[in-house]
């Protein structure tokens, strides 16, 4: 049985929990982490293996070698091996420093403390001691230490929120949720400790958005997914404490998955060094043959009578041999046209560049105080080998702030200030934004200058009511209230937030969910909707949708995402209305905002049972999960009624225009990723200086595949 298991280990990894025995014959790596290159035994091979990699160490090493001969030894051999010495003294040194400086980093992460549950009891433990299949408690604030399928929390429906700014970057807040079946046993140690469920589980990967596995416990088997995980290397936030059992330990946790071999990258001057180098080697082999040629004909003419002149008759040397030994003599003696004091000046240069870097005013950041900081010594020339910049749009070139500007419902456009003669006019500080302070829980922050969508409101519009409780149900939006009573909005996307807060300030607010309810004040009066499914976005969905019933029994189907995609699933009667919003998304567009469509669908009770019997199914299922749920997904998003659509501005950065200008100016070429619809990217081009007016044609290539994309260039 264990052989099998063993074997099964290379394919799925088996987790049973609290039992240490039992996890211990996989084998399992512990949670001890190495970023070091080096220990004291490896670091002078590997490190003598590396400098003798640069052509000038090893042509010395050579010359060394030579000098050791007396034959030929025209020099001595200290006047070689102590420049040699020092040179690669200097740079072990300086690696010596680096890695002391991993090591105490690595010492640092392994011995922080986590609280582990042994023996029925909560121990404090150093990170490097925890084990696969142990339980852990951690607090607000803390590190998580290893990747921990989450259990139970604080929050009410085992709620967490995690910040996983050192995976991905980002800094909003990401939410996970612990399985109904395990959040019951909450902090109770005692039911902690009996939880003895076994997780079956892929093998240890790099994809920090996926995860695969079953947790079997008590007779029942439940599917997991990376809703229900919680990586190395997020923090846990908003959240007093949780507990978590630990799938995968140190090189096997997703954080150090990710993290591959630092390569050994040469700059472009060390490349002309080493180039210089070996043409200068290949001079001086030409000067030495030459000298030994002239050696041996001498040898063969002149030395003969010189020898009888001297008396010396030790054995006769050939003419020939005696060029051979002169060839390595003044090898020896030309030495010095070889220039190993080029790589130490260059080291002192680019020492001196990089406090230029530091000490440059231009670089300096008032606001906080910070200067730049050179982290390599080679940064400078570095730098200077760029040709081509990639860059993502969103909160890269923008702010990443996002403010809801203009809408556009059931075919009429609101955001847009008209005056007298009906010309659309440009909003000035002098228009009267719409007065919100009447309402107890409006964002302060919040600026509309529409007074028309509040009178829609007024007057009871049923489809701009229904846009708006679009806005409060669909989203991932959590909320909490701060002490003075204000409600916050934890968002994972700020377009979220921004919608969210549109609708809350023209009188629909979310105010707060479970995991199986949405609560929402719709002007003024409390409603509860059982939320029955949520689908959610993907980068190929491109859209989100809620499923919900509300209190009057109907059940209703909520979608919002990219026109692209929305305007396809569309019923066919919206077919005015779907030409009208089509232009006021390119009007949108044309503007540089970001644009998203809105639509609903009623849904019949026994359609809607059929349809949920048949996703759990899809959900339990161990092969084509991914495919089975995404044809699901698809079959209920149809035959949608369009409602309108949102449009939030993305502002640029400070200086994004200067840089840009500058960057091309060096001849860097530019590129910006970005998911916006054609008329916002051309729109956001110019305005950060990325399209300019002087270029003659800007091409649009549109094509699917390859071959068009080729032909479209030609």
């Amino acid at each position: 049985r264990d052989c099998s298991e063993l074997q099964l280990c290379h394919l799925e990894r088996i987790v049973k929990a609290n039992d240490r025995e039992y996890n211990e014959k996989f084998q399992y790596a512990d949670n001890r982490i190495h970023t070091s290159k080096y220990n004291i035994l490896t670091f002078l091979p590997i490190n003598l293996f590396e400098q003798f990699q640069r052509v000038a160490n090893a042509y010395f090493l050579c010359l060394l070698i030579l000098q050791l001969i007396p034959e030929i030894s025209s020099l001595t051999w200290f006047t070689t091996i102590v420049p040699l010495v020092l040179v690669i003294t200097m740079t072990a040194v300086k690696d010596a420093t680096d890695d002391y400086f991993r090591h105490k980093s690595d010492n640092q992460v392994n011995n922080r403390q986590s609280e582990v549950l042994i023996n029925s009891k909560l121990q404090n433990e150093k990170w490097m001691n925890v084990k696969v299949g142990d339980i852990i408690k951690l607090e607000n604030n803390q590190f998580v230490a290893a990747d921990l399928l989450l259990l139970s929390s604080s929050e009410p429906h085992g709620l967490c929120y995690v910040e996983t700014a050192e995976l991905d970057g980002e800094t909003n807040l990401k939410v996970r949720h612990a399985l109904s079946v395990t959040s019951e046993l909450g902090a109770d140690i005692s039911r902690l400790a009996r939880f003895d469920g076994i997780v079956v589980c892929e093998v240890p990967n790099n994809k920090l958005d996926k995860f695969m596995g079953i947790l079997s416990w008590k007779d029942s088997k439940h599917s997991l997914n990376n809703e229900k995980i919680i990586l190395r290397g997020c923090i846990l936030r908003n959240t007093s404490w949780c507990f978590g059992m630990v799938i995968f330990a140190g090189p096997d946790t997703k954080l150090m998955q990710n993290s591959g071999k630092t390569k050994f990258k040469r700059t472009s001057i060390d490349r002309l060094m080493n180039t210089l180098v070996l043409w200068i080697f290949g001079f001086l082999i030409c000067l030495g043959i030459i000298l030994a040629i002239g050696n041996s004909i001498w040898e063969s003419q002149t030395g003969d009578q010189f020898r009888t002149f001297l008396f010396w008759n030790e054995g006769e040397k050939s003419s020939v041999f005696s060029g051979f030994l002169t060839f390595w003599s003044y090898i020896i003696i030309l030495n010095t046209v070889v220039p190993i004091s080029l790589y130490v000046s260059v080291e002192v240069i680019r020492l001196g560049h990089s406090y230029f870097i530091n000490w440059d005013r231009k670089m300096y950041y008032s606001r906080k105080a910070i200067p730049a900081e050179a982290r390599t010594t080679t940064l400078n020339e570095e730098l200077g080998q760029i040709e081509y910049i990639f860059s993502d749009k969103t909160g890269t070139l923008t702010q990443n702030i996002m403010t809801f500007k203009r809408c556009s419902i059931n075919g009429r456009i609101y955001g847009e200030v008209h005056d007298d003669l009906d010309q659309k006019t440009e909003i000035t500080q002098e228009k009267e934004p719409v007065d919100f302070s009447v309402k107890s829980q409006a964002d302060r922050e919040f600026q509309f200058f529409d007074h028309n969508l509040m009178e829609s409101i007024k007057m009871g519009d049923p489809k701009v009511h229904e846009f708006l409780r679009l806005l409060a149900l669909c989203h991932t939006v959590m909320s909490e209230e701060n002490s003075a009573g204000e409600l916050i909005y934890q968002v994972q996307s700020p377009d979220e937030g921004a919608l969210v807060t549109a609708a809350r300030n023209f009188g629909f607010i979310f105010k707060s969910r479970t995991p199986e309810t949405i609560t929402i004040e719709e002007l003024g009066t409390l409603v509860t909707y059982q939320l029955l499914a949520f689908l959610d976005f993907n980068n190929t969905r491109k859209r989100m949708s809620v499923i919900v019933r509300n209190p009057e029994g109907q059940i209703k189907l909520y979608s919002k995402g990219a026109d692209t995609i929305l305007f396809e699933k569309l019923h066919p009667s919206n077919e005015v209305l779907l030409s009208l919003t089509s232009d006021h998304l390119s009007e949108f567009a044309g503007e540089g905002l970001r644009t998203l469509a809105i639509a609903y669908r009623d849904l019949d009770d026994k359609y809607f049972k059929e349809w949920h019997k048949m996703l759990e199914d899809a959900n339990a299922a161990t092969e084509e999960r991914d495919e089975r749920i995404a044809g699901l997904y698809e079959e209920i998003e149809r035959d949608l009624m369009l409602l309108g659509a949102t449009a939030v501005e993305d502002k640029l950065q400070e200086g994004v225009i200067e840089t840009v200008t500058s960057l091309s100016l060096a001849n860097i070429k530019i590129w910006v990723l970005t998911g916006d619809k054609q008329e916002t990217a051309i729109n956001i081009g110019y305005a950060c200086n990325m399209l300019t007016d002087d270029m003659n044609d800007v091409f649009v290539i549109a094509g699917n595949n390859a071959v068009e994309v080729r032909e479209e260039l030609r």
